[in-house]
């Protein structure tokens, strides 16, 4: 029996750790709950307003930050890995694998500054404007009037940082250290899970952080500890783009993530039950547990919050419906708002912050807190589809290349 010639020619190919695989189609839930954060952080940063309820900080402990957080995982696990990957395999140069996460983290340190810049010019100007003296203090503004030059050079080296616009900088942080984060994650990704877990607790414990300057004390999102978060998102995309899970879709597990959600619920809402279990763990804290165990805090990104923010994307992840809903073209508005983050992000917070002047200086205007938070989203949506449409917009062809001269042409041309 003669074999066709037709046979492909099979034939065993080493494969090396950190290989790219073929890109998969973008998967709609990454942009959707990604622009949802982003909605709910316009939302929240006007404190006071009645949309405030429909928020996921009203049904649980988590709030937009730890969803901005882990999508933000999410994304530069998906992202990035493929080219760290190419290095790990000897395929790609260091510094090409390295550059895009460093360029990244740039272009966020950059909207910091401009974000930080334009937040003190905005309550500047309220102040004097309506001789508001108080708008010279909020947010840790005093500082800057206090202490102008530390104030200045620690807004440079991201140790001064004012309320509502301080999620960056532990971004940014995060990212500088992204190559090794995401080449621990494609060689050993347990290891690498275990080694950010043990070093989440040990901040939390010793209260380790990034010193403030001036003022004192430390970053209010502690990239010490909200770096497990971030590490979670990142093995969850690079397990995605290979198309896998990093934890199995099991029916226990489900029902173990719904549950952990339920309880959570009835420890905010149920009367009796929340005091009980504040009580509780007040006093395993008072026998020495670690304060990041047995507390609420946000900036080290407490066990409380964690879990809870761990049980909502494990459950939301096991659902098929939510693929479908946030496919549908009616969630078109949140994945375009979702795919130009940093741009609604930049906006949104400078609008909230325009939003809270607004409501102080108005208080009595009780259509203000119905209106101006839509009014926020609205103009963020806006500008996501000039961007999209910027970015869809045909480039100018570039002039062709002069050919150059045949070798006997430039001879030739010398000696007439």
């Amino acid at each position: 029996m003669t074999q066709s010639s037709n046979r492909p020619n099979a034939q065993l190919i080493p494969i090396r750790r950190g290989v790219d695989l073929p890109r998969r189609a973008r998967d709609p839930r990454i942009d959707a709950f990604r622009g949802l954060a982003l909605i709910m952080i316009i939302i929240d940063h006007m404190p006071g307003n009645p949309w405030e309820y429909l928020t996921i900080r009203n049904i649980g402990f988590s709030d937009a930050a730890e969803a901005f957080f882990i999508m933000s995982g999410i994304a530069a696990g998906i992202a990035y890995s493929p080219a760290i990957g190419r290095w790990m395999s000897g395929d790609l140069r260091l510094w090409d694998a390295i550059a895009p996460l460093w360029r990244r983290a740039w272009q966020l340190y950059i909207v910091h500054i401009v974000l930080t810049v334009a937040a003190i010019g905005l309550y500047a100007w309220a102040a004097d404007t309506f001789v508001r003296s108080e708008f010279r203090v909020m947010h840790n503004l005093a500082l800057l009037y206090e202490q102008t030059g530390a104030a200045m050079a620690g807004l440079v080296t991201l140790g001064y940082q004012i309320g509502y616009v301080n999620i960056l900088p532990s971004y940014t942080v995060l990212l500088l250290a992204g190559p090794v984060l995401v080449a621990a994650v494609l060689y050993a990704p347990r290891t690498t899970l275990a080694v950010a877990g043990a070093f989440w607790l040990y901040a939390g414990a010793t209260r380790l952080t990034i010193p403030n300057h001036p003022g004192g004390g430390g970053w209010f999102f502690n990239p010490l500890t909200w770096q497990l978060i971030f590490v979670i998102g990142l093995a969850i995309g690079v397990r995605h783009r290979k198309g896998e899970r990093l934890v199995r879709n099991s029916a226990l597990l489900f029902k173990l993530a719904v549950g952990v959600l339920l309880f959570i619920a009835a420890w905010r809402y149920v009367p009796g039950l929340g005091s009980f279990m504040n009580h509780k763990m007040a006093q395993l804290g008072g026998i020495g547990l670690p304060a990041n165990i047995v507390t609420h805090n946000k900036s080290m990104l407490a066990l409380p919050r964690l879990v809870h923010v761990l049980a909502l994307v494990y459950v939301l992840s096991c659902l098929p419906v939510v693929t479908h809903i946030c496919a549908h073209r009616l969630a078109a508005p949140l994945r375009l708002m979702g795919s130009h983050g940093l741009l609604v992000f930049g906006l949104g917070t400078i609008l909230a912050l325009a939003g809270q002047i607004m409501m102080d200086i108005e208080p009595n205007v009780t259509a203000l807190p119905w209106i101006l938070p839509p009014v926020a989203v609205a103009v963020c949506y806006v500008a996501a589809l000039l961007a999209e449409a910027s970015r869809k917009q045909p480039q100018p062809k570039q002039p062709a290349a002069a050919t150059a001269p045949r070798p006997e042409m430039v001879a030739s041309s010398s000696t007439a």
